[in-house]
C-alpha cells in the first residue's frame, strides 16, 4: 500500500490529470494539412490556361463592339466607353487585374459575341460586386457597350432578340 499523498503507481496512470490524453483516435491521416481545399480551388488545369487570357483576346471583341455602335450612338458616348476600354488594357498590361478578373473578362466576352446579353450583364454585376476595387474604373464602360450592342438592330434576327430600335435611330 501506498503511503497517502504519494503519486499512483503505473495502474492507475488513465486517472492521471497531468499525463498524455488516451490516443484512441490514431495519427492524423498523412499528407500536408489543407491539400485537399487548394485542390477543390482548382478543379482543372484549363482553368489555369485560361487564366492567362491574352488583353487581347478580351479587347479585340470589346473594341469591335465598339465599332459597331458608332454609327447609331453618340460620339459622346462612344469616345468614353473608349477611354475606359483604354484603361482597361493598361490595367491588364501593368499586371493589375487578378486572374479571376481576366478570366470572368473572357466569359463576359464570350457572352457578348453570343450575343446573350442577360448573361454578359450578369457576369459584369459579379465583377462589380467581388472586385469593385479592381473593375470601377473601366466597367461602367463595359456595362455600358453591353446595353448599347445589346440595342443595335440585328439584321440576322427577325427582331426578337431586343427591343426594336426607334423609329429615326437607325444607321
Amino acid at each position: 500500500p501506498l503511503p497517502a499523498g504519494a503519486p499512483p503507481g503505473p495502474g492507475a496512470a488513465p486517472a492521471d490529470p497531468t499525463g498524455p490524453p488516451p490516443r484512441a483516435l490514431g495519427p492524423p491521416p498523412p499528407g500536408p494539412v489543407g491539400a485537399a481545399p487548394r485542390l477543390e480551388a482548382r478543379p482543372c488545369p484549363q482553368e489555369e490556361q485560361e487564366c492567362s487570357v491574352s488583353a487581347d483576346t478580351v479587347l479585340a471583341p470589346l473594341r469591335a463592339a465598339l465599332d459597331s455602335c458608332r454609327p447609331s450612338v453618340q460620339k459622346q458616348v462612344c469616345n468614353d466607353i473608349g477611354r475606359r476600354l483604354t484603361v482597361l488594357e493598361d490595367a491588364w498590361a501593368q499586371g493589375k487585374l487578378s486572374a479571376p478578373v481576366r478570366k470572368r473578362m473572357s466569359l463576359l466576352v464570350q457572352e457578348l459575341q453570343q450575343q446573350r446579353w442577360d448573361a454578359a450583364d450578369e457576369i459584369h454585376r459579379s465583377l462589380m460586386v467581388d472586385h469593385v476595387n479592381e473593375v470601377s474604373q473601366w466597367m461602367v464602360g463595359v456595362k455600358r457597350l453591353i446595353a448599347e450592342t445589346r440595342n443595335l438592330p440585328d439584321p440576322a434576327t427577325d427582331g426578337s432578340a431586343g427591343p426594336e430600335p426607334e423609329p429615326g435611330t437607325e444607321p
